[in-house]
């Protein structure tokens, strides 16, 4: 009597269906202009590449690419992270001018910049975004006259 009941309920089960919707490949996206952002420090150099509107594309630093410890803070290190930065952007992206942003006092500033335009992307601008201080806020206590 049980296999009756099982034989009946696996003939009566109708084969399952694959989901009608297929997903479409996304086309590659096409970024002609965008933004570099270096952040040099003491310690390290991160790059930044995005597209006008501030979303990152590719990214890289010095400590990615395989420099430990105080090689990290070198220009030669800062200079390898922007190549490859730049490389990706270019070939997967199209990238051809940039916006450049520069914070930081690090030693890799001027190299990654260089190695940026030894790419063939062009340069539009380079801006300083390096903090300044002013003096600080007042300090606790009473005002000395």
């Amino acid at each position: 009597m049980a296999e009756e009941d099982v034989k009946a309920t696996v003939a009566t089960e109708a084969p399952k269906e694959a989901p009608a919707a297929t997903k479409k490949k996304k086309g590659k996206r096409v970024v002609n202009a965008g933004q570099v952002h270096i952040q040099a420090t003491f310690n390290n150099t991160i790059i930044s590449i995005s597209d006008k509107k501030g979303q990152v594309l590719t990214a890289s630093s010095a400590g990615a690419n395989g420099f430990r410890g105080s090689k990290k803070g070198t220009a030669y290190a800062a200079q390898i992270a922007a190549e490859k930065a730049g490389e990706i952007a270019k070939k997967d992206y199209g990238l051809n001018s940039v916006d450049v942003y520069v914070k930081g006092i690090g030693l890799g500033r001027d190299s990654a910049i260089r190695a940026i335009s030894s790419l063939g992307i062009k340069i539009d601008s380079i801006t300083d975004k390096t903090p300044i201080a002013h003096g600080g806020v007042r300090p606790k206590g009473e005002r000395k006259p």
